[in-house]
């Protein structure tokens, strides 16, 4: 959330204003298949995904209230109905992943799934957040979580199975969502990263409102170096390089978004940033 990554750097950029994100945000960018019955519904900031089965669809990230009619409009170009609609997740509990929640619920009667840790954040539209509680801009439509989900819990419909795997820090409940797909007959591990990220601001040594945020840090980088990915995705596109690899989806070529090196190199560098940081906020505390 609010911040992008200049990859091939290695740097980590300054914190984006919500006007400024909202710009990338609700930008445009071509609905698209990523692999097996996964697509992309996001925008060019903003990472949705829609995951077919026959029983009905899953909405990965609602995004902002204003991605709503965007998503809605990127299901219709792939040729699916947002109506069909049956399951909502999210990769954590901030605005730019679920201020947009409660119209999808609205529209489509979606049962809204959410980690456990996340929930009261969710449920009190932003306002029960460590970080962002009191700041009016990250704040968005409260909603009723319809499941609350734990660490390994499973979230199935019409034969396709998501595996919720907390990876808190980035928010309490942050989740990282795995599948297996297949591809070509060829079985192949799918992760959607839920977020590494140390945002600009973050207190990690001494935090009050979040006392166990490096424990938690620490228990992200353990569980992601360990999860077998082929397919690298993530909470906003920049994570896994969606703007080089769309233009290589090519009939007949080797599909871009399976990068499993691109996986464990972007682990590493956002392992390294989050330690660099804890350094230096262990070295300037009184």
């Amino acid at each position: 959330m609010f911040r992008k990554i200049a990859f091939g750097l290695l740097s980590l950029a300054a914190v984006a204003l919500p006007a400024q994100a909202a710009n990338e945000y609700l930008t445009p960018f071509p609905a698209h298949h990523v692999i097996a019955n996964i697509y992309y519904v996001g925008s060019k900031g903003q990472a949705n995904y829609l995951i077919t089965t026959p029983a009905g669809n899953i909405l990965v990230n609602s995004g902002l209230e204003g991605n709503v009619p965007m998503i809605k409009d990127s299901i219709a170009r792939l040729g699916f109905k947002y109506s069909d609609t049956k399951v909502l997740l999210i990769s954590h509990a901030h605005f730019d992943h679920d201020a947009g929640s409660a119209q999808v619920v609205k529209d489509t009667g979606a049962k809204y799934e959410v980690m456990d840790a996340d929930v009261p954040t969710v449920e009190s539209g932003g306002k029960k957040d460590f970080q962002y509680n009191n700041v009016k801009e990250y704040l968005y439509p409260a909603v009723k979580v319809a499941r609350v989900l734990h660490d390994g819990d499973t979230v199935s419909l019409g034969g396709t199975v998501l595996t919720a795997r907390l990876t808190p820090g980035h928010t309490r409940g942050c989740t990282t969502w795995t599948m297996k797909v297949q591809d070509g007959g060829k079985p192949l591990d799918v992760a959607i990263v839920g977020s590494p990220n140390v945002n600009p601001g973050y207190v990690l040594v001494g935090n009050k409102d979040y006392p166990q945020i490096v424990q938690d840090y620490e228990q992200t980088f353990k569980v992601l170096k360990a999860l077998p990915v082929d397919v690298f995705l993530g909470a906003h596109g920049d994570y896994y390089g969606m703007d080089a690899k769309y233009p290589k989806l090519k009939a007949g070529a080797a599909n871009p978004f399976i990068d499993p090196a691109g996986y464990k190199a972007y682990i590493t560098n956002r392992e390294a940033a989050y330690r660099k940081e804890l350094a230096r906020q262990q070295a300037t505390k009184p």
